[in-house]
């Protein structure tokens, strides 16, 4: 898998609130299918084909405990998302600066002092 289809996969799995609210929960520490399905109105299947997403998304992974099998999430593809959002914060922060301005501007305030 390249990185384009890795990053790919991690944005399509985000994409969904379940699977989002599955990593928040995992955040917190490692959880079987049930544990995870417990606060979902939707069946454990349901559940199993979103985890399915994020494991092929390399979103988590799975573990081996004796009898049970807790999810974990992996932070690798997250870390590559951020990456790539990061790249783009520069032009945000100057964007959102000369939006400032201009609005300063129109309300006939001062301009700011620069940093």
């Amino acid at each position: 898998m390249t990185d384009a289809d890795r990053l790919d996969a991690t944005f399509a799995a985000l994409a969904d609130p379940t699977r989002r609210a599955i990593l928040a929960r995992l955040a917190e520490g490692e959880a079987s299918v049930a544990e995870l399905a417990a606060p979902f109105s939707i069946s454990q299947p349901a559940v199993s084909k979103h985890l399915k997403v994020l494991e092929r998304a390399g979103l988590i992974t799975i573990g081996q405990d004796a009898q049970r099998r807790p999810r974990r999430i992996e932070a690798a593809p997250l870390a590559e998302a951020n990456a790539f959002l990061e790249r783009y914060r520069a032009l945000w922060e100057t964007n959102f600066a000369r939006l400032d301005a201009l609005l300063d501007e129109l309300q006939g305030k001062p301009p700011k002092a620069k940093n």
